[in-house]
């Protein structure tokens, strides 16, 4: 099973069937959600995810919509219902089903919302997911996604959202609107507010193992490459030292350059510090690279 088909287990297992108003607010939720589309009679969602389909069942079973069918056909699940004309917060706009331009206001309109307030907006955004959204494993990439029906819904949402501190990114497709994240703190902190309690358990601690390999992973790759920076320096030192010998001029050179170049010859393999370290007179690292440097110029002038 995949990451998001078990959180989306999970959350289908809240039991707040018992609050009525909390039941609305996901079930319009699922219903501006992509996976949900309407003609003049009835409403039709359509899932791959059978907790999906158990959840919207019961959502309208409890609020006494009974008149509904179950189809399915291969790995999809369709429900069908008829339209819901009792609630105010929805309207039908030709095969979509948006959130009524009174209820997009008064969201608009709040600033600080009270308890009861959020606890709405929770359970009509956790309807809004468990209809058309997804998050990758985390293991691979931070992703989670949203496909809202229309432009005006997705719009809403992501204002509602920002208000709770959650920032979405709006984009256009081909099947509908899109709210994403891909930023790893923003995805835990919209699971906790929908309710996934055990999803952000399981997210943050593969987060935590994820960061600390890619950091582990960026060290190590930023040693090896100063690792071989420092070879590849310690080469051209030793390959124009070398042809100062062969060319008989390095006795011409000052004492505190030959004895470098004597060490350098003997320790190849030394770090510039280490090398700092055996002069008769151990100096620094940034003077022993300086003197290094004065041989290449040295070599320079003598050509």
């Amino acid at each position: 099973m995949s990451f998001s088909s078990k959180m989306k287990e999970d959350l289908s297992k809240i039991s707040n069937l018992n609050n009525k108003e909390l039941v609305k607010y996901e079930l319009i939720g699922y219903l501006i959600s992509n996976n949900t589309v309407c003609d003049k009679k009835n409403i039709f969602y359509s899932t791959v995810n059978e907790y999906n389909i158990n959840r919207f069942s019961k959502l309208i079973s409890n609020l006494n919509i009974l008149d509904f069918k179950i189809e399915v056909k291969g790995k999809t699940f369709k429900i069908i219902l008829p339209r819901i004309e009792n609630i105010e917060e929805i309207t039908y706009k030709e095969n979509d089903i948006e959130l009524s331009s009174e209820y997009q206001k008064f969201l608009e309109r709040i600033d600080k919302m009270n308890e009861q307030e959020e606890q709405a907006i929770k359970s009509l955004i956790r309807g809004v997911f468990l209809g058309s959204g997804s998050v990758n494993n985390p293991e691979n990439k931070y992703h989670l996604e949203i496909i809202l029906s229309t432009e005006s819904n997705a719009t809403c949402i992501a204002s509602v959202l920002k208000k709770m501190s959650i920032n979405m990114k709006e984009l256009k497709r081909k099947n509908g609107y899109s709210l994403y994240i891909k930023d790893g703190e923003e995805i835990s902190k919209f699971l906790a507010f929908i309710g996934a309690n055990s999803a952000v358990l399981k997210f943050e601690e593969i987060r935590v193992i994820r960061d600390v390999k890619n950091n582990v992973n960026r060290k190590v790759n930023c040693e090896t490459a100063n690792l071989n920076k420092t070879v590849q320096a310690a080469v051209r030192q030793i390959e124009i030292i070398k042809k100062i010998q062969n060319e008989g001029k390095f006795d011409n050179m000052p004492d505190t350059l030959k004895e470098i170049a004597t060490l350098r010859l003997e320790n190849p393999d030394a770090s510039l510090i280490e090398l700092g370290q055996m002069l008769k007179d151990p100096i620094g690292k940034s003077g022993v690279n300086h003197r290094l440097k004065q041989i290449e110029m040295w070599q320079q002038d003598k050509d």
